[in-house]
């Protein structure tokens, strides 16, 4: 499944790409000279920018994992960015081969790369839809196609909502994506915060800013609000690093990872 409008050749080289920047922390090769530049000026603003990388990643494994194991066997990620090994539908379909996954970006790169995230099990199976959040309506009516939205699904958005700014009303966005869902569906959410440094953050958005990249961090009062009528899961709002560190056994980025400030938390719809 994929958008007839993009295209995999339609890659912008100009001007720096958060998915790119994204893979370039994780050691990735899937990045141009301008997506490495603006990561360098990241890290030399905020030097465990790459440990961050991780430790989100870690969570997300941690995360689909333990939904999987609570029942969940229908799973949309929105904002899945370069494929990375081991991907959330390998994490799920371990726990249950019949899980169905649809993930959504809109980087032409990651379409280009899209076979690696359509290796499914036999049982279950994978989907990609080339798709900007910005536009949940299209999203949705997409992942149709393969999800029954008569059951629960796992919506996830992992490291995306702070590339969306409060013009674009992220809020709005994240209850127009779970108003579909059927009850019983969970949310998956993390976001950087500016809430131990905030002079440090302010400098790190404006490099994604004149990137053009609508970057904002939020406090965790800001974040909790995405969870607004919503039932979160234990142990609610906390730091990646301390939300159930034992289920992924060694923590991915270590070496300062308990202080790294992104925000997550699941939650159930009720």
């Amino acid at each position: 499944m994929t958008d007839a409008g993009r295209s995999a050749d339609d890659i912008d080289t100009g001007k720096p790409h958060s998915a790119r920047m994204y893979d370039y922390f994780l050691g990735g090769k899937d990045n141009y000279p301008v997506d490495a530049a603006a990561a360098e000026q990241v890290t030399s603003l905020f030097p465990a920018v790459s440990t961050m990388a991780r430790t989100n990643r870690s969570f997300m494994h941690r995360a689909s994992r333990l939904l999987a194991e609570r029942g969940l066997r229908q799973f949309l990620d929105i904002g899945t960015g370069i494929p990375t090994e081991p991907n959330l539908h390998q994490i799920v379909q371990g726990v249950a081969p019949e899980a169905r996954v649809v993930y959504a970006d809109n980087d032409p790169i990651v379409l280009r790369h899209a076979e690696a995230l359509l290796h499914s099990t036999r049982e279950g199976k994978t989907a990609y839809v080339a798709g900007d959040v910005r536009e949940p309506g299209k999203i949705i009516a997409a992942a149709r196609e393969t999800l029954d939205f008569s059951r629960p699904i796992a919506l996830s958005l992992v490291a995306l909502l702070h590339l969306v700014a409060d013009e674009d009303e992220p809020r709005r966005i994240v209850r127009e994506l779970l108003e579909p869902l059927a009850s019983g569906s969970c949310l998956t959410l993390s976001h950087a915060t500016g809430d131990f440094d905030p002079e440090t953050w302010e400098r790190v958005v404006e490099v994604y800013r004149k990137g053009g990249t609508a970057a904002q961090v939020r406090s965790l009062g800001e974040f909790s609000e995405f969870f607004t009528g919503l039932e979160l899961v234990d142990p609610g709002v906390v730091l990646a690093a301390r939300w159930h560190p034992e289920l992924g056994g060694p923590r991915e980025g270590d070496g300062g990872g308990e202080e790294i400030p992104l925000y997550v938390a699941v939650a159930r719809k009720p």
